[in-house]
């Protein structure tokens, strides 16, 4: 069953919108997405803080005392956990769980608000950590993405894109999340997977909001845009790239 049990507040009025160019029927794209190239396509485009494993690793096993609430909602951040299997890469995603006040059932990635004292780096690994058992010393962070937000809250998320050596062992905290899975960068590319609509609310501007459908759930907002961002970069890099099949005549 495709799409699970969240619920999509689609409005009355919406059309098909564009999309990306490398998910077109007989658009170009990679055949193989390695850890590696995304990490190629990602240097050059964004700088990455300087990150030391030691402060991040969440003590014994304890999540840090939350900071008084603010005013205001928090920052965030998120972690897109990618690892090599068969030849290609695979993203770690997560459903959250029914129990959240917001984008309860929604595919995301492991993160969430920043913590006084913490930078967004440790902020998305100690997420990550807590939501899917991910320690954070076994993350190494290669690239970010566009700060993004979403349109149930305006404070920004800033998403980290990381590696790790094998498949991780994913142990989902059910206080957060419903499920926690992986998906293969490549099959994100394919046409019947991804997809784009134009929203037009009364009384709103118009919102491209992108989807990628997968075995179950449907990935779409914030996190569809951040996947959409990485596959457009790692698309434009191998493009470029000879070796890589791309810099073809058309």
């Amino acid at each position: 069953m495709r799409g699970g049990p969240q619920k999509i507040p689609r409005p009355a009025t919406w059309r098909v919108g564009p999309g990306a160019e490398w998910a077109k029927p007989g658009g170009w794209h990679p055949e193989v997405i390695t850890v590696d190239l995304v990490r190629n396509a990602l240097n050059g485009h964004y700088q990455t803080p300087a990150y030391d494993p030691r402060a991040a690793t969440v003590p014994d096993g304890q999540a840090p005392q939350p900071a008084a609430k603010p005013a205001r909602r928090r920052p965030a951040a998120v972690a897109c956990i990618l690892f090599d299997e068969d030849g290609q890469a695979n993203v770690v995603l997560t459903r959250r769980a029914a129990r959240l006040r917001t984008h309860s059932h929604q595919v995301a990635f492991p993160g969430g608000r920043i913590d006084l004292g913490e930078t967004p780096i440790q902020a998305a690994l100690r997420e990550a950590y807590e939501e899917v058992g991910i320690p954070p010393g076994d993350v190494e962070v290669i690239g970010r993405l566009s700060t993004a937000t979403t349109a149930v809250d305006v404070a920004p998320i800033t998403p980290f894109v990381g590696r790790v050596e094998t498949r991780p062992r994913l142990v989902a905290n059910p206080a957060e999340v419903e499920r926690a899975f992986t998906v293969p960068l490549v099959e994100l590319t394919q046409p019947d997977v991804y997809r784009q609509e134009v929203w037009s609310p009364p009384g709103s501007d118009e919102r491209h909001v992108e989807f990628f459908e997968l075995d179950g759930d449907t990935v779409w907002g914030a996190t569809a845009r951040m996947l959409s961002e990485l596959l457009g970069l790692v698309v434009a890099y191998a493009k470029a790239t000879p070796a890589l099949g791309g810099n073809l005549e058309s």
